[in-house]
């Protein structure tokens, strides 16, 4: 057994201070939080914090004990810092979080529980963090935005509203459906996609094999035979020719293109010139319209629905929404908010969103229930996406196929006609 000093805080804001004889700080926090107090700081008398986590058992930081220990202090940062997470990751962490808290664990003992489970994309250094700041008496919502790559500000303002209410295990509960809906929508989008690349892929893998292994050998074979090549193996070898002649100037020319687009679209024009390319571009700009629709409503709608104020929402799904047509369109609608205006009204004047959203806007401002107005929008253009999707992908994969049947055909023939040519003139020789 271990003696540890505590500082905590009674519910009226007093603080205390005391001696508890526990196993380790796991358990000295556990015993605070039983007699009803807010845990401030608990160390231990012989040696403080670091003394306390050796009494626990703990190890002196997140990497000891683990193989990037023996790494270079740069390197070994290098593959232990946290990444952005991706939605889905996100949406398990939530849960289990809400879990914990439903069950009625203290927001302390939960976080310390879930430093022990493991969340695939975000690092047990997260909940350990998150657990020290509130333990020191900080709210989660303010630990939480401490860590901007793992927690967006949306994600932060919800964990506020909810502290706020009183209502937190609830919200995160909705936030965990929020990411599992949008990491749904991310999947099926990426899916839809596979098919087409793969059948793009293998087809410039053929013809690159053809063209760099296979013509080579035939061309021998036809010069040593001096016959007359039809037209179409003609185009073939002086095609073979010029990419072997400029084949590097072309390539050059790509990446200079390639350099110059990329810096185009790192300008102001350049970034709304590409987007409303996205936006009206056949087939796949009806996907993008759809996909920008459902996020903007879904994310407005959760913000709405857990106590955020309504100029705050906007500003929190502007910064979310990656498209610079829709968010200008959103900082106007705010600021025509922020003058008294309804919200129907600025977004029907920006002409970038569809009548039906400002129609159930309308209804729902009409009615007290934007929140439910937008939720019921999100659903709409979330089933509007699925299906667009599935269109897209069944005109792109008859497309793609034909042309690799194209090229490949192309190929095939060029070859097998030259190849008849020259059976025919040996025939004709042998008789």
């Amino acid at each position: 057994m271990a003696q540890f000093q505590y500082k905590a805080r009674r519910r009226d804001g007093q603080t205390v201070t005391g001696v508890l004889e526990v196993a380790d700080r796991s358990a000295a926090l556990m015993q605070i939080e039983r007699l009803g107090l807010f845990p401030v700081a608990v160390e231990s008398p012989k040696g403080g914090a670091a003394a306390a986590a050796a009494a626990a058992g703990a190890k002196p930081s997140a990497s000891s004990g683990s193989w990037t220990e023996f790494l270079p202090p740069n390197i070994r940062h290098f593959f232990e810092r946290q990444r952005k997470p991706k939605l889905q990751e996100l949406a398990t962490f939530t849960n289990q979080l809400a879990n914990l808290l439903k069950s009625g664990m203290p927001l302390t003992v939960a976080l310390n529980s879930m430093t022990h489970l493991e969340t695939k994309g975000i690092s047990s250094d997260v909940s350990r963090q998150l657990k020290q700041e509130v333990t020191e008496g900080k709210g989660l919502s303010e630990a939480m935005a401490k860590q901007p790559v793992v927690f967006s500000s949306l994600y932060v303002n919800m964990v506020k509203a909810g502290e706020q209410s009183g209502a937190l295990v609830e919200v995160l509960r909705r936030m965990g459906d929020h990411y599992e809906r949008f990491a749904e929508v991310e999947a099926k989008f990426k899916s839809a996609m596979i098919y087409p690349m793969f059948v793009c892929g293998v087809g410039v893998a053929i013809s690159i094999f053809f063209m760099t292994v296979m013509l080579p050998s035939f061309m021998t074979l036809f010069k040593g035979m001096n016959i007359q090549l039809p037209l179409m193996t003609q185009i073939l070898i002086g095609l073979n020719d010029f990419i072997k002649r400029w084949g590097l100037w072309i390539l050059g020319l790509i990446i200079a293109i390639g350099i110059i687009f990329n810096r185009f679209r790192a300008t102001e024009k350049g970034k709304r010139t590409i987007d409303r390319w996205r936006m009206t571009a056949p087939i796949f700009g009806k996907v993008m319209r759809l996909h920008l629709y459902a996020q903007f409503s879904r994310t407005l709608s959760t913000l709405l629905q857990n106590g955020v104020p309504v100029l705050t929402a906007l500003e929190i799904t502007e910064q979310i929404i990656s498209n610079s047509i829709v968010r200008e369109a959103i900082a106007r609608a705010r600021q025509e908010v922020t003058d008294g205006k309804t919200l129907a009204q600025p977004l029907a004047r920006s002409k970038i969103f569809p009548q039906l959203m400002v129609d159930l806007i309308k209804i729902g401002e009409d009615t007290g229930d934007v929140p439910g107005s937008l939720a019921n929008l999100a659903d709409t253009y979330e089933s509007e996406l699925t299906i667009a999707m599935r269109v897209m992908t069944n005109m792109i994969e008859p497309v793609i196929i034909c042309i690799m049947a194209l090229g490949v055909g192309f190929l095939l023939v060029s070859i097998l006609s030259a190849l008849f040519a020259m059976t025919s003139q040996i025939s004709a020789r042998g008789m």
